[in-house]
């Protein structure tokens, strides 16, 4: 995963999910049962993504990687941007989205956690 068509590729690939641009056509959020986990702006150079993050791990990561920074237009606590330059291990930035997904659907009606276990 190098680069933004990855994420988006990664990210469309989770159950359930769906591309939607509520902001306008230049910022694609990803969704869940609704809910969003993961956004970006398609124009941004370097590409980045915002994704959610349990508030420990977020500082955790952004002591750790330059390129993990508070989310951007979003609450940092539970917001990180991932910037797309390359010094983020694809590996990673897996696993980041997976979180984001999972503290989504954690969040979710009983009724839709059983039905994405599944």
């Amino acid at each position: 995963m190098k680069d933004l068509p990855d994420v988006i590729a990664y990210c469309l690939s989770l159950a359930e999910v769906e591309e939607t641009t509520p902001f306008g056509v230049d910022v694609l959020v990803y969704k869940v049962c609704g809910k969003m986990f993961a956004l970006s702006a398609v124009d941004d150079v370097p590409s980045r993504v915002n994704l959610k993050c349990e508030p420990g791990r977020a500082v955790e990561l952004r002591d750790q990687y330059e390129a993990i920074l508070p989310g951007y237009h979003m609450n940092k606590k539970h917001w990180n941007t991932v910037l797309l330059d390359g010094s983020v291990p694809a590996d990673l930035l897996r696993e980041l989205i997976d979180h984001s997904y999972q503290l989504v659907v954690a969040g979710l009606k009983k009724a839709d956690r059983e039905r994405l276990s599944q």
